[in-house]
Formats: structure tokens, sequence, C-alpha cells
């Protein structure tokens, strides 16, 4: 009997619309004559999914009998007797009642696939074990209800039913996805909008490694060796050199120009382990790695270009990133190509980008001057005049004839030429000499003697001499001025890099000392400003040469180890001078920020002062006409006169405390002096004293307080106040006929309070505003206080560790949710 096909239809969240596509396909394939029925659809009282069954076949449910309860669940039995084509069966993941065949729904449909029956489910992604953890941390919420990986990945297929994070929270808080009375929890838990985003990404990136899979497979089986470019894979070799850092970040860049590029980290050891990398090094670069969001790998292979070529097509790879190499001329020329040469030799389609580092010629350092050609060259033109000198001879004498002299001599003019190219002055006059004498003693009459009897050769050793002498010459200017040319060149790159740091600002002291350590090949540099150490790079002490060098009046730079030309202290003087400059941007800074503050202040004091004048004018005016009517004796009060003025004293006089507790308190905020005292609290004892204050009743707000919520780390009286404001404010702009409403939750390590209103709400370019002292939004009538009730709130708020955070409310208005820390028992875990 043929195996049914399995075709899984994956949400990131609950209410992306698996359901309803299933169903819709279902339809569809009704539609072209496929014999289709539903075996279990859970619709959670949506009537548009309900909709969608009608006019598909349906089979009855199963009732289980457990603890007195019926539970319904899908009739195997039924859905196997019947045997249709194509069985849609919802929630993947759905465990079963117990007393039923299977514990879980997909070993149900294992038994179908098995009898021959094709089926079309859904699962979401937080349902797939090896997500449950990450899941968890994502949402704070953890799943019981998980299936296999392995049971997923063998599906025939799996499609992804996406929408934006934003539309499902609008879908949501328009009743399309849960009753009513669930909205708001969801919103505020489960179905944040960062939550939907990881959410998102999560499915987005398993069904794209499991379409990597797949295509690999493909691959394989089809024996296909060359690269498809279905996204950017960016390759990159380490080595465990100083080199890492640089080919990794270049890497990222590569990877980040297109949409979806990933970045992967290779490093191949030797099975005899001779190759061995710098470990500390090495374990750095596998930690950036995880920082840019790569992957590391390592992988054994004695033929390191062959191994780096085989992974990274085995990845797929588009880029391979290498770094030059770290080898002398001469090693490369004894060893011959490198790995570098290899790879790209090997690598085919995939683009190599050879990157250049530091470590590749050794550090920064300025050229010598002084000696046109170095002693390297010197040894070298020797040798090739002593080594090259007989061999000539030898080729010469091979092939002698009694015409020969004139090939002879150009042979021995050739090779001069030669050594002066190498070695320049003194080896090619010695190669001169050498020759002459040579050419004399082997070629000339009478031969095997030194005797010169023809004034000719005479002049032809001489004439050997000259033209060593002016070709060396010509080599010599030409080093020479390269070497000048290279460096004024270092020169240009320094200068260019000690202003490009007092324009950085931050580090430019860091970079200034270690640039000039690393110019001028000294063992340490230093800049001290009395006993402090401002700036340091290198090893200070090590070495006996010591040079010092006054920055302003400021500070010293200390050089150590090395003994410093005239010309190199010239660009010691740029150095200092822009060492000066920066120190005094520091000082310039220090001061800005010192001011800044006072400035804050200022504005504060200003913006207070304003307030305070105009807002407490009312209140005292108030209360000193009340106590002036009652303290006047040309008036006859009647009792209710006097009440009236007592009250309108009482209430000034409230008002006017109230003004000036606030103004205290938020004294106490900006200087930092807040004094809170946390302690492990109910929030029911901060909510319902909080109502008695402001005289609230049943009819005036609702209470939705979650059971078993744990204690909260708060001090209860600022707490009190907090809520207070905030009920005020809800009250204030909630219409009459809709009273505010007031609810708690618990969400990870945290219970949030959320006081809603249905007023006009606040746009959101303008919700931090709210939270700034004196400030109304635009209300102009002057009877709502100084504007500090939200600052007051969020700084007692932060004050407890807590957040407050204002958000829509569903159908308009808004909620502000306060959120403080669960009190936590000695295990750890939330009481």
């Amino acid at each position: 009997m043929q195996r049914g096909r399995l075709r899984v239809l994956l949400g990131a969240a609950p209410g992306v619309g698996k359901t309803y596509a299933m169903l819709e396909e279902g339809h569809r394939l009704a539609s072209e004559g496929v014999d289709v029925i539903v075996a279990v659809v859970e619709t959670h009282g949506r009537a548009a999914t309900a909709a969608l069954t009608e006019g598909l076949e349906t089979l009855p449910r199963r009732g289980v009998e457990h603890r007195g309860v019926t539970l319904d669940e899908m009739d195997l039995e039924a859905v196997l007797a019947r045997h249709p084509e194509l069985a849609l069966v919802d929630e993947l993941a759905h465990t079963n009642a117990p007393g039923s065949v299977n514990e879980k729904r997909w070993q149900d449909v294992e038994a179908l696939l098995a009898a021959g029956v094709s089926v079309l489910s859904t699962v979401n992604i937080q349902h797939i074990e090896s997500l449950n953890d990450v899941v968890r941390q994502i949402t704070g919420a953890p799943q019981r209800e998980t299936i296999p990986d392995a049971v997923l990945r063998a599906a025939d297929q799996i499609e992804l039913i996406d929408l934006a994070p934003q539309a499902l929270r609008d879908r949501l808080a328009g009743g399309r996805v849960y009753p009513a009375e669930r909205i708001d929890a969801a919103l505020s838990n489960y179905f944040r909008l960062g939550n939907l985003t990881a959410l998102r990404e999560l499915a987005l990136l398993w069904l794209a490694d499991e379409v990597d899979s797949a295509l690999r497979d493909y691959r394989t089986e089809h024996g296909i060796d060359s690269t498809w470019e279905a996204r950017e894979r960016v390759v990159v070799a380490l080595t465990g050199g100083p080199e890492g850092e640089t080919l990794l970040r270049r890497g990222a860049r590569i990877a980040a120009r297109s949409s979806g590029g990933e970045l992967i980290a290779v490093h191949v050891t030797t099975q005899d382990g001779l190759r061995s990398a710098n470990p500390g090094a090495l374990a750095q670069q596998r930690a950036l790695v995880d920082t840019l969001g790569g992957t590391f790998h390592q992988v054994v292979g004695d033929d390191v270009p062959r191994a780096l070529v085989d992974f990274a097509k085995a990845a797929n790879a588009t880029q391979l990133v290498i770094g030059v190499s770290r080898r002398s001329r001469l090693s490369a020329a004894v060893t011959g190509p490198g790995i570098g040469n290899t790879v790209i030799r090997e690598s085919g389609n995939i683009d190599v980008h050879i990157v250049n580092h530091e470590a590749a010629g050794g550090r920064f350092r300025l050229p010598k001057l002084g000696g046109a050609l170095s002693a390297r060259r010197h040894i070298a033109g020797f040798a090739l005049a002593l080594i090259g000198g007989p061999l000539v001879t030898w080729l010469l004498h091979l092939a002698r004839t009694e015409e020969s002299i004139t090939s002879e001599v150009l042979s021995y003019q050739l090779l001069v030429v030669l050594v002066a190219l190498v070695g320049g002055f003194w080896p090619a006059v010695f190669a001169a000499v050498l020759s002459g004498v040579t050419l004399d003693f082997v070629f000339v009459q009478p031969l095997y003697t030194v005797t010169i009897d023809d004034p000719a050769h005479l002049v032809a050793l001489v004439l050997y001499v000259v033209i060593a002498v002016i070709v060396s010459g010509v080599v010599d200017l030409s080093a020479r001025r390269a070497r000048t040319a290279r460096r004024a060149a270092a020169e240009s790159e320094l200068l260019a890099t000690v202003a490009g740091s007092v324009l950085r600002g931050e580090g430019a002291l860091q970079a200034l000392v270690s640039r000039t350590r690393e110019s001028f090949s000294l063992a340490g540099v230093r800049l001290v400003a009395g006993e402090q150490v401002l700036a340091v790079d290198g090893e200070p002490t090590r070495g006996g040469d010591f040079t010092s060098i006054p920055i302003g009046t400021r500070a010293v730079l200390e050089l150590h180890g090395g003994v410093l030309a005239a010309s190199d202290r010239r660009l010691l003087a740029v150095i200092a001078a822009q060492l000066d400059a920066s120190l005094e941007h520091t000082d310039l800074r220090a001061t800005a920020r010192e001011v800044g503050p006072l400035a804050a202040t200022d504005r504060v004091r200003s913006a207070l002062l304003s307030a305070v004048s105009h807002d407490l004018r009312r209140p005292l005016a108030a209360a000193t006409a009340a106590v002036t009517g009652l303290r006047a004796t040309d008036v006859e009060l009647t009792t209710a006169d006097r009440q009236d003025l007592l009250e309108t004293a009482d209430d000034s006089l409230r008002t006017l405390a109230a003004l000036v507790t606030n103004l205290l308190d938020v004294s106490r905020l900006q200087a930092g002096v807040l004094a809170v005292t946390v302690a492990p609290i109910d929030v029911e004892d901060a909510i319902l004293p909080a109502f008695d204050e402001l005289g609230i009743g049943p009819h005036d707000a609702e209470l939705d307080l979650a059971p078993d919520l744990p204690p909260v780390l708060a001090d209860a009286g600022l707490l009190q106040r907090v809520i207070v404001n905030l009920l005020t404010n809800a009250q204030r702009f909630s219409p009459d006929d809709t009273p505010v409403r007031i609810a708690t939750s618990g969400f990870r390590d945290a219970v949030e309070i959320r006081i809603v209103d249905h007023g006009p709400g606040i746009a959101p370019d303008r919700r931090e505003d709210v939270f700034v002292p004196f400030q109304r939004l635009g209300d102009t009538d002057n009877l709502t206080g100084l504007g500090l009730g939200l600052a007051l709130s969020k700084g007692f708020v932060e004050g407890m560790g807590g957040t407050l955070e204002p958000e829509d409310t569903p159908g308009g208005g808004l909620t502000m949710v306060v959120s403080l820390p669960a009190a936590r028992d000695q295990e750890g875990t939330a009481r």
C-alpha cells in the first residue's frame, strides 16, 4: 500500500490563519474532485473559521471520559474506516485525552499516513521540540505540547502561513482571535509586538534551514558539486593569527550587503596537530563570530587549501575570505605558491577575497633614511658575483673559439651590470675586477697568466670598473629615491592618522600613543600628567634608551626602547602638537559635561518658577480670600456661609500642600535622593487603598485582578501614589459612561498593573512628552496642577526597579502599564 503524504501549514503564532488556510485548501481540492474530509478542526469560537467547515464532510468526534468530564477527540477508527484521499487534521502537536488510542495527535496522523491516507495539518513554531527553550526565553511561557523535529522534517511539504506582527495584533484587537475578555491579557503578554517579531523570525529561519537541508540532499543525490547562489554565504578562513578579527569584520560586511546573508567561520587543523593556532586568539575570534551573528566550524585536513575549498562548497558558499600570506617573499620563493593562490585556483565559481592586514607585512613602521641599499642587497650582490663569475667562466670555456673573444667580453659585461643592479657599488666594483682578471687569465693570450702585454687589456679592465660605478650609482640613486618616497608616504599616512585620531575625539590619546610606538618601533610609549598615566602602549620599562617630550604644559610623552633620528623628531613635534590639541579637546569636553547638567537644571528651575508663579496663585488666592472672609467683623456670616468658606480654605490648602509635595518629590528625583524602601507586597495592598483615597466605587472602575500573583518588590506608599496619579488621569480623560479598568497579570519574572481608559489616547510621537515635568499636552485651563503627575509616577516606578510604559487601548484610548519585579524566594523562583 502506498504511504500517504503529509503536508503541514506552519505558523509563527496562534491567529495567523493556519486553520482558515487549511479549510480553504480543502474546499479547493474538493472542487477538483479530491475526496476530502474534516477529521478534526479546532475553531476556538471563531465564526469565520466555523463557517468554512460547511460544505466539507465532517466526521463526528469521539467522546472520551476523563475525571467525570467528556472530552472530544478525533475518531481515528472512523477516519481509517472512511479512508478518504485527504484528511484535514488541525493542531498536529495536540495531546489526546487519557484513554485514547495514541497519546499524541501526530501519532494518529502517522497511523493515517501508514494506511495510505494523505493528511493536511497545522502547527505553530512554538510547538517544535528543539525550539521549546528558545520560545520560552522569548515569551516567558513554557509550551507543554510539543512535536519531535523528526516528525515535522519527515513531512512531504511544509508551508509557512505568514502574517505581519502588527497585523496579527490588529486582528487580535478586533476580536477575531480570542474573546473580548482575553484580548487585553493576550496583547500585554504573549502577543507583544517584540514577541511576535521574534517568533516570526524563528519560523522563517527554521523553514529556511529546512529548505537548505532539502537543497543539500538534492545536490548530493544528483551529484551536483557547483555552488547554487540561493543566498549570500560568506566563509571566512581563520588561522588563529592576529588578522582573524579583520577578516571576520570584512566577511560580516560582505554578508550584510544582501538580505539573508550568512557568515560562516572555519578553522582548519591538521591531523598531526603540527600547525597549532594560538588558542587564546582563536577563542576571542570565536566569540566575535557569535557577536556578529555567524557560526564557527573546525575541520581537520592535511591539505589546508583543499579542506577550505571543500568546506566552502559543502556549505554552498558564494564568497570565501582569506588573509594575505604572512610569509616573506623569500619564503614564498622557496616554498612555492601559498594557500591563497591554491584556493583561487581550486575555488571554481566561489568568489575569493584576499584581504590585506597588518600582520601581512609586519607592523607599520617608518623606513630609515641614510644608506641607499640594504645590507641584504649588498650580500646578494657579492654572492651573485662569486657564484655567477665561475659559472660564466665555465660556460664560456666550453664554447671557446678563436673568434669568441667579443661574446666573452660582453658576457662578463652583462654579469657586472646584473651585480650592480642587485648589490650596488661595491659588489659591482668587485665583479668588474674579478671578471677582468678572469677574462685576462683564461681567454686572453698568453693564457693562464695575468700579464697584461697589450694596453688595450688594461683599458678594458678600467672600462669594466667605470661601467660598474655608473650602473651601481644609478641603482643606488634609484633605491635612495624609492626609500625617500616610501618615507614620505609613511609620514603622510602617520600625519593623516594623527589628524583623524584627534577628530575622532574619545580615543584620540590612546590612538596617538599606540601609533607613535608602532611608527618608530619603540618598546613602549606613555603619556603622563603628573602622577596620572593618561595613555600607555607597549612595555615602557623595557630597554635602556629613554626620551621625554613635553606636551604643552599639561603632560609629558615618554618614549622607551629606541634612539630617534633628527627626521623622527620632526614628526614627533607634529604628534606632540596633536596630543596637546587632543588634551585641550578632552578638557573642553569635560567642562561641557559639567556645564550641561547646570544648563538643564537652570531650564528646569526657570520652568518651575514660571509654573509655581502661575499654578500656585489660584489656591493661595482662594485660601487667602476664605480666611479674610472668616476674619471679617463688618459682615454678618451665616452658618452655611462660614461652612463654605472653611471648605474653600480647606480644599485650597490641601491642593497647595499636594502641589508643594509634588514639587519637593520632583526635586528629590532630579537630585537622585528619592528615598525608596522596597519590600515584598501584594499589588492589591496598593490598589485598594488608592481606590479608597479617590473615593472610587464599583460603578467608576472595573477590577480584573489575576489570582495567585506573586508579591512584587515595591514601596507601598510610592506605589499607591503612582496608582492614584494614573487613575486620576484615566478618570479625567475617559468618557463619563465608560468606567476605567485596572487589571493585573504576571509575565516572566514581573507583575504588570494596567490602568485602561477609553479616552482620546495619545499620539505615538507625543508619548514621551507626557513624562516631562510641567507638560500638560496643550491643556491651558490651569486647573489641573503643574503637570507633574506622570513625571512623578515614572520616577517613582523606576526608583522601585520597574517601568511605566503607555500603550494603545484596543478600541481607542490609553493604557498605562506599570511593570514591577516579582519577589523571589531563597531558591530564586517567583513566589
